[in-house]
């Protein structure tokens, strides 16, 4: 039992400390690919640091809602991590892929609330875009991940490792890569880099956030990004077994960077796009998650 809860802490440990890497490189990736020099791919450490050494600002139209959500979003994102079991070990015992999928609506319902307080009209803007995305992006979500369900007859996330591993996952890839784009606001979703008040939708939350708070919350962009990335390699190309821990988390690390670049890449070369044609593209998402269900049916 002692084993089991030093793996995990050490789990979430490795989470957090890898997350600002990893979008480091996602950055440094997109820059290169549009001809720019772009930031260090350490910098997000360096951002990370830079707010948590300076003290929140926070107005006075806000509750305990405010001061609470960046602990809540972190803590979320956390626990969902360690819940896939990146090595050999059980990760934390209470809840398996529908915990998984809970932990992340408890943190967007909490971001949503905190972008609506302070009453100002980007927060509000950005929520209610926020809740939109998030009826489109959730039904996918869970279509996509009950395909492997069927293939694996489980929902426990030790058993599902491997379960897209077959011609019906391939389908699930998809449509669960479409997911993780919305889910983690690039483009043609979103723009992460964007300054432009009228087009930022999780950016938008955050304005009335300032010094440690608004670190917290952007840690916890990164480590939400890392855990979809970390969710895609444990279902879709997963560890071998037998291997040490150090061996599995450099290559959990090579596989994440490597699904990571191909974010960046797919930034690169599409627009973003109207805030009305996401259906079309969450349709076409859904549209691969259903046809990997059906395949599993037959199959």
């Amino acid at each position: 039992m002692t084993v089991n809860i030093l793996s995990v802490l050490g789990q979430m440990a490795f989470l957090l400390l890898m997350a600002p890497l990893v979008n480091g490189v996602i950055k440094k990736a997109k820059a290169l690919t549009q001809c720019r020099r772009g930031p260090g791919i350490l910098q997000s450490y360096f951002d990370i640091v830079k707010f948590l050494r300076r003290d929140p600002v926070v107005s006075v139209q806000t509750s305990w809602i405010t001061l609470l959500t960046p602990l809540v979003c972190l803590g979320a994102y956390l626990a969902a991590g360690s819940i896939i079991p990146l090595w050999d070990h059980r990760g934390i015992v209470f809840g398996d892929l529908i915990a998984f999928t809970y932990l992340f609506a408890l943190a967007r319902f909490f971001l949503g609330l905190a972008g609506l307080e302070p009453g100002s009209a980007f927060g509000g803007m950005g929520a209610s875009r926020e809740m939109m995305i998030a009826t489109l992006v959730e039904p996918v979500m869970v279509l996509g991940l009950f395909g492997l369900v069927l293939t694996a007859g489980s929902t426990d996330l030790g058993a599902l490792a491997g379960a897209g591993w077959n011609p019906a996952g391939a389908l699930s890839f998809i449509g669960l890569m479409i997911v993780t784009v919305a889910e983690t606001g690039r483009i043609p979703v979103d723009n992460p880099d964007t300054h432009l008040e009228l087009t930022m939708v999780h950016e938008a939350m955050l304005l009335e956030y300032a010094g440690r708070q608004l670190g917290f919350l952007h840690w916890a962009a990164m480590l939400k990004q890392l855990v979809l990335l970390a969710l895609l390699v444990h279902l879709f190309w997963p560890q071998p077994t037998g291997i040490p821990v150090a061996a599995a988390l450099g290559l959990i690390a090579a596989k994440v960077t490597a699904l990571g670049l191909g974010l960046a890449l797919t930034e690169s070369v599409l627009a973003k796009m109207r805030l009305f044609r996401l259906p079309e593209l969450m349709a076409g998402g859904a549209a691969f998650c259903l046809l990997a269900v059906l395949s599993n049916s037959i199959m």
